[in-house]
């Protein structure tokens, strides 16, 4: 390849970005061009987090970080080795973001806000020389087969069709468009060569309609434990009850593990939650035992004993039918039985889901076994490459798809640079 490539990046999300960025401070010689379809670059970085940019996560051991990854955990142990947390961390800082950490791991921005990610990226590309193109998308890829021995080369590598019909050559390509079904990445990809994991969601929350959560909208439990006993599922976490069912890490981090499980039922299951998960059954019966003992007088429905919200505890208490006025010594054995039930063996009809936020996540993509992961370019076409969710790869909520696609993205932009 020339010393001045010709570099075309499709996608200007983080991975795109980051790609196009690592390329052009390599090599500057090379003409680096981004390509983003809609009129909002770095859209999905600007919603992330509540609007603060979860940037990565404060785990620093390779080993333990790809456990974070129902899909592409393995393919990414060996580029961990070369681009963590603790790398973003020092790229950004290097550019003036200092991030900081907090007490669940989750990495942001000290500003507390996403506009400041897009803006170092956005900066980082204009001081590199990327020439960023938006509302204009990549329609097609042409790719030309590489030389053989003897016979002159036949630049450019590939061909693209632009989506307002024009035309480009370039001599890399780098697909980092996100996974969902609708991805141009998935179709250029697809037309040449590649096979595709059919794209499901990941990171979903649960549709349930049920009168325990019905009105208490807001309400979170720090600690429970969650599981989709017919499908083999089990996590752990905070859970956030919503407008529409039940939400946070406990609740998403099961999604993104069981994506392909439970979108082959249609989101249609129960879930098992365990309020007090420190306690089985058995033990919570004993423990509520020895409050009827030392509390007698007082009533069931304005003093709980437990580590749960007063909403929460009345609506258990409305479901094993304990009138709130009760007093602890009026509570039978098996009332107690009841009770405890509804707290560490609570079960909810699933009927559906959303999205999280204005998040999206997917589980499928590009089959990981067809790229080579030391450069992120394709076995099967070469000068193609890829980046972030345009693959067979998402993480868990907390940080890591981001670090996924700068981990990526940067590998990435290292090899299209073409300077070794």
């Amino acid at each position: 390849m020339a010393d001045s490539p010709q570099v075309v990046i499709v996608g200007g999300g983080a991975a795109g970005f980051f790609a196009a960025i690592t390329c052009a401070e390599k090599n500057p010689a090379a003409r680096v061009t981004l390509f983003e379809a809609t009129a909002h670059p770095l859209a999905k970085v600007r919603v992330s987090g509540g609007g603060r940019c979860n940037v990565t996560h404060a785990c620093f051991d390779p080993r333990e970080l790809v456990k974070r990854y129902p899909r592409g955990g393995r393919e990414l142990l060996g580029p961990f080795h070369r681009w963590q947390p603790r790398d973003t961390v020092a790229w950004f800082a290097e550019r003036g973001v200092e991030l900081k950490t907090e007490s669940d791991g989750r990495m942001f921005p000290v500003t507390d806000s996403s506009e400041t990610i897009v803006d170092c990226l956005r900066q980082a590309a204009e001081k590199a020389g990327v020439k960023v193109v938006t509302s204009m998308g990549v329609r097609s890829a042409l790719g030309r087969p590489p030389p053989r021995p003897g016979v002159a080369p036949l630049p450019p590598l590939f061909a693209l069709t632009l989506t307002d019909g024009g035309a480009l050559n370039c001599d890399r390509l780098l697909l980092a468009t996100g996974g969902n079904r609708s991805s141009a990445g998935l179709t250029i990809a697809q037309g040449l060569g590649h096979a595709i994991e059919p794209p499901v969601p990941s990171l979903f929350t649960f549709h349930v309609d049920d009168p325990r959560i019905d009105g208490i909208s807001g309400v979170s439990v720090e600690n429970t434990v969650t599981t989709v006993r017919s499908l083999k599922l089990r996590d752990s976490g905070p859970l956030l009850v919503t407008h529409w069912g039940l939400s946070g890490p406990a609740i998403l981090k099961l999604s993104a593990w069981g994506a392909r499980e439970l979108a082959a039922v249609n989101y249609e299951f129960t879930l098992g939650v365990n309020f007090t998960p420190a306690h089985t059954r058995e033990s919570l019966v004993r423990a509520l035992g020895a409050v009827r003992t030392t509390n007698p007088r007082k009533q069931l429905g304005t003093w709980c004993p437990l580590e749960l919200p007063q909403r929460l505890w009345e609506k258990l208490l409305a479901a094993a039918k304990i009138p709130p006025t009760t007093l602890w010594t009026n509570v039978s054995n098996d009332t107690l039985g009841s009770l405890a039930a509804q707290i560490v063996t609570a079960e909810f009809k699933v009927v559906g889901k959303s999205m999280n936020k204005e998040e999206f996540v997917t589980c499928g993509g590009v089959r990981l076994s067809e790229v080579d992961f030391k450069t992120m370019e394709s076995r099967l076409c070469p000068g193609l490459h890829f980046a972030g969710e345009v693959l067979d790869i998402d993480g868990i909520t907390g940080g890591f798809n981001f670090q996924s696609a700068w981990t990526t993205g940067w590998l990435a932009g290292q090899a299209m640079a073409g300077t070794d």
